[in-house]
């Protein structure tokens, strides 16, 4: 992987842009076109990537991946990078790249000095904002908060509290990015007084590039993180943009409030499995797929799902017998542990049992992961069993599971 030919593609905002990363015997090359304008991106991505093609003296077919920013961002240009991407990869044969374009914006902004925390906050219209939140230790990024939605209103309670956070878990301070910047009056001030550090030049738009893009799916593909096209698609966080004819005759009107700062717990559903499934394989070595996820609710099976501004941090399933429930799988989002989102969800699942008049509650563990046996000790789980060679493991050696359990005496018979 050494050399590779790399089409990016980045169109969430009104600039459609189109970079080419080109790594060849040791040398890389980057070319970049764009256009600015409103409802043109269709017409315009496919002419500016053969302009790239074409000036790298570079056949469809050297192509090794194609890229695209998948969002969140603009319905409908987000729907036409997407696209166009999947066409390219089927017809190539080639894997697909997403890439989060708030990180983007945020890789982009940090410039040659990328530590610490850099908060992305972009106009999302209907007085809303997308927000995530990304911190680079040694030259790793990771999220903090994932791409969300949040209510204008929201903005400066949701990054007090995060803040304080941040500074605990890191000790260290914060920079904020994006168009929303400019676009809110006032935004920036709210935020320079909760310890922010703003860019000098925060009046110009910060939006995704494909360039940024480019960079990013480079450093995947190295990573063998590509996707087959069937698998990709765009990250859209605005659920719902109006309130139903129903909803406005109970005096709903305008457009639905975004998430507050605090978590929700929701029941899971066919919607969530593509967001289950991501965290699914970031926490597990051999993880459920998103077919066994959809397989466990057509089965009548329970779920539960965490979200905070609209991004899920975690997730539960649990399956009833006659005398007692299995937890089948949970998962939290690396960066959302210990704040208590695990505990929340098993929370969930022994009301349920109560409610259901089950006395226990039950689930498998493998015997070397002493982390989530500490956690489920502390909320009362003891090992009452052993099922050997239960669990796939690396070089064809099984591993044992421990079977432990969590009584409810108050419900049984």
């Amino acid at each position: 992987m050494d050399d590779f030919h790399i089409l990016a593609f980045e169109t969430s905002s009104t600039l459609c842009s189109v970079a080419l990363l080109s790594s060849t015997a040791g040398r890389t090359r980057l070319r970049t076109v764009q256009h600015e304008g409103r409802q043109e991106h269709a017409e315009r991505i496919l002419p500016l990537a053969w302009q790239l093609l074409s000036e790298a003296g570079l056949q469809r077919a050297g192509l090794s991946a194609v890229a695209f920013g998948q969002g969140p961002g603009g319905f409908t240009g987000l729907r036409v990078s997407c696209g166009v991407a999947q066409g390219l990869a089927v017809a190539l044969d080639i894997p697909v790249l997403p890439v989060d374009s708030l990180h983007a914006v945020a890789f982009h902004q940090a410039g040659d000095d990328p530590s610490g925390i850099h908060v992305v906050l972009q106009d999302a219209r209907m007085n809303e904002l997308y927000a995530a939140a990304y911190q680079c230790v040694d030259g790793q990024w990771a999220a903090l908060q994932a791409p969300a939605l949040i209510a204008r209103t929201d903005v400066a309670a949701w990054l007090a509290d995060a803040a304080a956070v941040w500074a605990m878990q890191a000790g260290s301070g914060w920079a904020a990015h994006g168009d929303a910047l400019a676009a809110f009056e006032g935004l920036a001030d709210e935020l320079r007084a909760l310890g922010a550090v703003i860019p000098a030049d925060a009046e110009q738009p910060a939006r995704a590039h494909a360039a940024t893009v480019a960079r990013l799916a480079a450093l995947a593909w190295q990573q063998g993180q590509g996707l087959d096209a069937s698998l990709a698609a765009p990250a859209y966080v605005r659920d719902k943009v109006a309130y139903t004819t129903v909803e406005r005759a109970q005096g709903l009107g305008g457009n639905p409030q975004a998430d507050a700062a605090h978590w929700s717990v929701h029941d899971m559903g066919m919607t969530d499995l593509d967001e289950v499934a991501a965290i699914e394989r970031q926490v597990q070595s051999f993880p459920w797929t998103r077919q066994n996820f959809a397989d466990g609710l057509a089965a009548g099976y329970r779920g539960w799902v965490v979200r905070r501004l609209g991004a899920m941090l975690g997730f539960a399933l649990l399956m009833d017998t006659p005398d007692m429930a299995h937890l089948l799988v949970i998962g939290v989002r690396p960066e959302a542990q210990r704040q208590g989102v695990g505990a929340e969800l098993l929370r969930y699942c022994s009301a349920h049992c109560r409610q259901a008049g089950l006395p226990a509650l039950t689930l498998e563990v493998r015997p070397s992961n002493t982390q989530a046996i500490e956690f489920y000790h502390r909320h009362g789980f003891h090992q009452l069993g052993l099922r050997r060679g239960y669990y796939p493991s690396s070089h064809g050696v099984r591993e044992d599971a421990w079977i432990m359990t969590l009584t409810f005496p108050e419900t049984a018979s």
